[in-house]
């Protein structure tokens, strides 16, 4: 099957000519006349099988001109990366739409983005706590809205945005289209779907858990940090198929310290990206790593759902994720669109229950390449990795609190202050020895 045997309208096929696209995948294909129908749609669909397309498709080919510019369809994502990938794609979908985007998003200015509200727009893309606040402050109309789109659910909730999803529900008209979408179909996930969606139609791309098809996996076993870092830097020394390569580790502070150790160590620039890092920075450094300036970006789990590059030839895994579900969508950055790719895995003992976990949810058991002959193992350990010396602490028994002594000492005999009243005549004794007598009154 391809787009033109879709019931589309003749401008969205011309827009996905001028994509490139021409084939549907199979996420595309299953969810579009679903979508079509007016029911609601709860998709699985991993990172990379095209599923922006598989739900902008039908709502743009529903959409009808409004000239008070309401808003209509409602994109809502977990990133503000992703809010600029959504509002790209919408706009390329239409190239020939009289269709107006708009994208909020939080870290910037609220009333910047309150003023840009008021012009109206046909589709919404936002990140759920910017939304509801400029949702209770009238700055769209909520009324209008006809087609709701939860994208990355289950990463939304593993965010932390379940009051705010909840809020918003509750404030979006009741007779509207639901199109929920995510990677993994998680407990909390069959709640939200059971409580706001009117019996949903559930298509799947391919068992939740599966990877990229096109993504061949392999593993190194290293023993420390200083020994992943020789291995990365040889590995993009001596492969001359690294052309664009995405490196994740487990946290800011990881990433930092890689990239010094990369920058100091080979001589090429090297982009980083994590949630420290300003918004115009980290949509800059990703422009540079899109347009090849570098060859190597750096990040944490925060662009593993929210950033679209094409052409990713290699994804490592510095350092195994935490959630086996991250994996998945950390290798399913490289070998998009049919193209083949890899992802390679540096993987140390501490690893042993993380890689346990994304191996039975991928049902499948990652191979082990040995390490290089010529590879420097390094003996040097950060602080995380030097052994914990643990010193058994000794109780020392104190005397029960009655058989302790006086917590002072006696006053000398001089400085012992006794209130005694002395009269004038004991004063004189002591004094004189004798009694004195007042002498007679002249």
């Amino acid at each position: 099957m391809e787009f033109k045997d879709f019931n589309l309208n003749k401008r969205l096929v011309n827009a996905l000519d001028d994509m490139g696209y021409s084939t549907p995948t199979p996420i595309q294909e299953h969810a579009f006349s679903v979508a079509m129908s007016g029911a609601d749609v709860c998709g699985i669909a991993q990172t990379g099988t095209g599923k922006t397309i598989a739900y902008l498709l039908p709502l743009l080919n529903q959409w009808k001109y409004n000239k008070d510019k309401d808003p209509q369809i409602l994109v809502l994502v977990p990133t503000r990366e992703l809010v600029t990938q959504v509002v790209e794609t919408v706009k390329q979908l239409s190239t020939y739409l009289s269709l107006d985007v708009k994208g909020i998003y939080g870290g910037v200015n609220m009333n910047t983005q309150r003023l840009e509200l008021q012009d109206g727009c046909d589709v919404l893309v936002a990140t759920p706590g910017r939304l509801y606040d400029l949702a209770v402050v009238g700055a769209f109309k909520v009324k209008t809205i006809k087609k709701l789109v939860i994208d990355e659910m289950d990463e939304m909730l593993n965010l932390g945005f379940r009051t705010q999803l909840k809020n918003i529900m509750d404030l979006l008209p009741q007779r509207r289209q639901n199109l929920l979408f995510s990677a993994t179909l998680i407990e909390e996930v069959e709640e939200i779907l059971s409580e706001f969606l009117n019996n949903p139609v559930r298509v799947e791309a391919a068992p939740a858990g599966t990877p990229v098809e096109g993504v061949e996996q392999t593993a190194y076993e290293v023993p420390n940090f200083y020994t992943k870092v020789n291995l990365l830097k040889l590995l993009l020394t001596e492969d001359d198929t690294m052309r664009k390569v995405l490196v994740f580790t487990a946290s800011k502070s990881q990433a930092d310290q890689l990239w010094e150790e990369l920058e100091s160590g080979l001589d090429e620039p090297f982009g980083l990206i994590h949630s420290n890092k300003e918004q115009n920075y980290r949509f800059n450094t990703v422009k540079q790593f899109k347009q090849g300036i570098y060859r190597v970006l750096i990040a944490t789990d925060i662009v593993a759902r929210g950033i679209d590059i094409a052409e990713v030839t290699h994804v490592i895994n510095f350092d195994l994720p935490d959630q086996p579900e991250s994996y998945i969508h950390r290798i399913g950055r490289t070998g998009r669109a049919e193209a083949k790719g890899i992802a390679i895995s540096f993987i140390t003992e501490k690893d042993a229950k993380a890689r346990e976990a994304i191996e039975d949810l991928m049902k499948f058991s990652i191979p082990v390449s040995p390490l290089p002959e010529h590879l420097e193992i390094s003996t040097r350990l950060t602080e995380d990795e030097i052994p914990k010396v643990y010193v058994k602490e000794i109780e020392i028994k104190l005397p029960k609190k009655e058989e302790r002594g006086p917590a002072f000492h006696e006053k000398k005999e001089k400085n012992k202050k006794v209130n005694v009243r002395v009269s004038h005549k004991d004063k004189m004794m002591k004094k004189y020895g004798k009694p004195k007598k007042r002498g007679a009154k002249k």
